[in-house]
């Protein structure tokens, strides 16, 4: 079968794997280490996006009753990264897990001679830990992490990067992600961009991105 794409870019979280609820745990234990109160999964989720330094302040501004701004100028805010930092790091692995089909495509795509690659804006420490945790990373050509580049989603420099590395027109490069961000990062890019309808879109449906096309899951790229 003649393919479409050369190069399939994953977003990680919420589309390949389901990482919320130990990032809701090294969350709700960086809080009570600072005597603040716990959120909740749902919150988390739809904090879900930006980085997990972006996802800490949000949490912050909520238990403490400010806003982002406010929380990003305070002197605390570095203490209290280091201490998220300790718990996250515990944290990854423990309570996520791949979404399905996730596997079995990215080894079907390798075997097929498919580039493929992950662009997150999860900072590089926990992305490393998280695929390793799930054993994805021999599967990986290359990985994009919030922190690699000067700027990361929705700016297109990670499928820049990508397209560059491996030699792949744009016509013959898909991303592959579950979040408006994600949706923006393929049209700045100027790569299709099919959605997955299961991930942390800040609480809204994803099909209202207008992504290329909706997949129920990763199994229907074996078929582009």
């Amino acid at each position: 079968m003649e393919r479409t794409f050369d190069l399939v870019m994953f977003d990680l979280d919420g589309t390949l794997i389901e990482t919320a609820p130990e990032i809701m745990d090294a969350v709700n234990d960086t809080l009570r280490r600072f005597d603040l109160p716990e959120v909740t999964q749902q919150q988390v989720n739809d904090w879900i996006g930006h980085g997990t330094r972006e996802l800490l302040i949000q949490a912050l501004a909520y238990t403490g009753k400010t806003d982002v701004e406010s929380v990003r100028a305070s002197d605390s805010l570095g203490l209290i990264a280091l201490e998220f930092d300790k718990h996250y790091q515990r944290r990854c692995g423990t309570r996520s897990q791949l979404y399905p089909q996730v596997l079995e495509t990215l080894v079907a795509l390798r075997e097929q001679g498919v580039k493929t690659a992950v662009v997150t804006n999860k900072e590089g420490r926990y992305t490393a830990t998280v695929l390793d945790a799930h054993a994805l990373m021999p599967l990986l050509d290359c990985v994009v992490s919030g922190d690699t580049l000067p700027t990361k989603k929705p700016t297109p420099a990670g499928i820049e990067h990508c397209l560059e590395k491996f030699g792949v027109p744009r016509n013959r490069a898909l991303f592959v992600g579950d979040s408006s961000i994600d949706v923006a990062t393929a049209r700045n890019g100027g790569v299709a961009v099919w959605a997955l309808p299961y991930g942390y879109n800040m609480g809204q449906p994803i099909a209202g991105c207008n992504p290329d096309r909706l997949i129920a899951d990763c199994s229907a790229l074996l078929n582009s």
